[in-house]
């Protein structure tokens, strides 16, 4: 969970039940992967919860004076619970067609989750808090080692104004990589981010595949 405040909004943004109201078609038989990844309460579980057509699955547990010196809470003070395992929700796009999503978490000591979160993955979005951008760096770095494709969402904390020309320079992300805003509270903003995901992933199917230089003989 990534603040008290965030999941208030989540829920309240869509009809009373709505979650509870969406079975899987029988007629489903094409499931599609996206893991959203990011640092310690960047909004994770918040996006998951937010966006999916089900009450999400989550492993959220209580924080305790256990992790004191552990988990950096200092930007995130009311944060109470996280994520110990990953989150789990569910989009219909069509009769036959569904999104599954994984929220992966941010401490470094579940870090060794996410190679097998990250396998049959169709894309990624790395979640960031542009206050702490250095806890974004593992997640794109193990994201570029598989060759997942991904795209960057900057979860609106507030804060410094930071451009997107310095953000992209802070977290040297290649030019082809989107970065877009958000607010993982909101239902149809973190739908925009999973729709730049998708549109990101057709550039990439159709752009042409480099063809080796032919050698002499």
């Amino acid at each position: 969970m990534d603040s008290a405040t965030s999941d208030t909004r989540a829920t309240s943004a869509r009809p009373a039940g709505a979650a509870e109201r969406a079975p899987l078609a029988r007629t489903a038989d094409n499931g599609l992967k996206i893991v959203v990844v990011g640092g310690f309460g960047v909004g994770k579980t918040t996006m998951v919860r937010s966006v999916s057509d089900i009450r999400p699955l989550n492993t959220e547990e209580t924080m305790t004076l256990a992790g004191r010196g552990i988990d950096d809470r200092s930007a995130v003070p009311g944060k109470t619970a996280t994520t110990v395992a990953f989150d789990f929700g569910r989009i219909s796009l069509d009769a036959r067609t569904v999104l599954y999503l994984f929220g992966a978490p941010g401490q470094e000591r579940f870090w060794f989750l996410w190679d097998r979160l990250f396998s049959g993955t169709l894309g990624a979005i790395v979640l960031v808090d542009h206050r702490r951008l250095a806890d974004s760096w593992y997640a794109i770095d193990r994201l570029e080692h598989h060759g997942t494709p991904f795209i960057v969402a900057r979860n609106d904390f507030g804060g410094p104004p930071y451009t997107g020309a310095e953000v992209r320079e802070a977290l040297d992300l290649d030019p082809h990589v989107p970065l877009v805003d958000c607010d993982a509270r909101s239902r149809e903003s973190s739908k925009g981010v999973l729709i730049a995901l998708v549109e990101h992933l057709q550039r990439l199917a159709a752009a042409p595949v480099p063809t080796a230089p032919e050698t002499a003989t």
